[in-house]
């Protein structure tokens, strides 16, 4: 079962139903019959058709109507989805259908688990019906958490899969250094469950150039991030480091960490401050809950019925009414 809501453009052919309507035919006879018309020979009497347009205004209001109330048909999505359980690609079929069965939704239709699922459960909430369940079944992780805890005009159960571990994380450096420790470095870094792929110049992936060496930079060498020594700038702390940064047009500089870290100690301090300051965290995932009916407005951007398209439809119809009765007064 799918909704109609497409279809009622269909109907658009109703219209020439007042078209039809507001076309009067009216009869006019050639030949009038006179006293003397008894001396000439009988015949027919010749008739002629005359079509012409009647009251306008009141087909006008008509047509009006009718494309309003098709209009309104047109754009609203009536509830038709009954339980539904929505399932991401790759799950292991046996704890699916286990899922299924201690939700008792073996009955229920499946559909596949969309990309940014809570904005799409919002966006099309009011295509099911009173009373419907949905059911989310997903890997732990899939499903990032919102700032607020979500909630659904509709009963929404999440159950999640264990998630699959993640693919080590590459990070594309430049060490412009001609002390081999900064190698050793990031192989340690390597060895903390990461990948550090190191080049000896830039490209448009590259997150971090290490400049070691005496002079300046190339001008044409840029990255969102650089560790080089000297330099005043804004001061913070990050992993036990009191580090300065400076923003320039080839990227952030970072100065204030150990050059290069001489221990295992400012080796983690260094790594620890690198993540908090320029890796990006992960979001933090959905935690498997069930959520329970809230009573809301709906705020998808198409399907809705406008408050005042009814009370259009009204206007329409009494405006209709009273011309209608006009004309035949």
């Amino acid at each position: 079962m799918t909704s109609l809501q497409p279809w009622w453009w269909a109907a658009l052919p109703v219209l020439l139903l007042p078209l039809w309507w507001h076309r009067q035919k009216r009869q006019r006879t050639a030949a009038e019959l006179l006293a003397t018309a008894r001396f000439l020979p009988s015949s027919a009497p010749q008739q002629r058709r005359i079509w012409r347009w009647t009251d306008v205004l009141l087909l006008i209001v008509r047509l009006a109507l009718l494309v309003a109330l098709i209009a309104w048909l047109a754009v609203t999505v009536f509830p038709w989805r009954g339980n539904t359980v929505l399932v991401a690609a790759g799950l292991e079929p046996g704890w699916v259908e286990r899922e299924i069965a201690s939700a008792r939704m073996q009955d229920a239709d499946r559909i596949a688990l969309p990309p940014e699922v809570l904005g799409w459960l919002h966006h099309n909430e009011h295509t099911w019906r009173d009373g419907a369940r949905i059911l989310v079944l997903a890997r732990s992780g899939d499903v990032p958490m919102p700032a607020r805890p979500p909630r659904f005009e509709h009963g929404v159960t999440f159950r999640l899969a264990p998630a699959a571990p993640p693919p080590p994380r590459m990070h594309h450096v430049v060490v412009a250094a001609q002390d081999p420790r900064w190698q050793s470095l990031f192989a340690a870094f390597g060895a903390a469950g990461e990948r550090y792929e190191l080049a000896a110049a830039p490209t448009t992936q590259t997150e971090l150039i290490v400049w070691d060496r005496p002079g300046i930079p190339p001008a044409d060498w840029k990255a969102p991030h650089w560790w080089r020594t000297g330099g005043a700038g804004k001061r913070v702390s990050a992993g036990g480091l009191a580090l300065t940064y400076t923003d320039t047009p080839q990227g952030r500089i970072w100065a204030g960490m150990p050059w290069p870290p001489a221990s295992a100690a400012d080796a983690a301090a260094l790594h620890a401050a690198w993540h908090t300051l320029a890796v990006a965290p992960l979001p933090y995932p959905l935690p498997a809950l069930e959520t329970t009916p809230a009573h809301m407005a709906s705020a998808a951007a198409d399907g809705t019925r406008a408050p005042w398209w009814p009370w259009l439809l009204l206007g329409l119809f009494i405006l209709e009414r009273l011309l209608a009765h006009a004309r035949r007064t």
